[in-house]
């Protein structure tokens, strides 16, 4: 198992406000609304709360000298670090581990919540 640098304390800050935004418009929501709407909400809760936040930001490919700009998009990007995926689902699906870890390792971030 590779060993990895804790956190900063800017990534811990940026996790510990998204999860606390998260609740916030869930619990004033509830369930059963488009991913766009949380991901609107969410993205206003944090911007209110000081942070840079970037919404549907196309995540480059680079492969043999070239650079593909189609095919990847990040739900949401916070102090240019912390990367956040929504799903307004009821079950999670294991593609989107692969989907959070491919934005990860293509923007060279170290966290990314789903």
């Amino acid at each position: 198992m590779k060993d990895f640098p804790d956190l900063s304390n800017e990534e811990e800050r940026i996790g510990k406000a998204l999860v606390d935004a998260a609740y916030k418009v869930h619990s004033e929501l509830g369930p059963g609304l488009l991913e766009k709407v949380y991901e609107s909400c969410l993205s206003h809760t944090l911007k209110k709360a000081g942070f840079d936040v970037k919404r549907q930001l196309d995540v480059p490919i680079a492969f043999d000298g070239l650079v593909f700009e189609e095919g990847l998009r990040l739900d949401i990007l916070i102090n240019d670090l912390v990367i956040c995926e929504l799903k307004a689902v009821e079950v999670v699906n294991p593609v989107w581990t692969a989907q959070i870890l491919s934005h990860l390792k293509l923007t060279n971030k170290r966290w990314g919540i789903l």
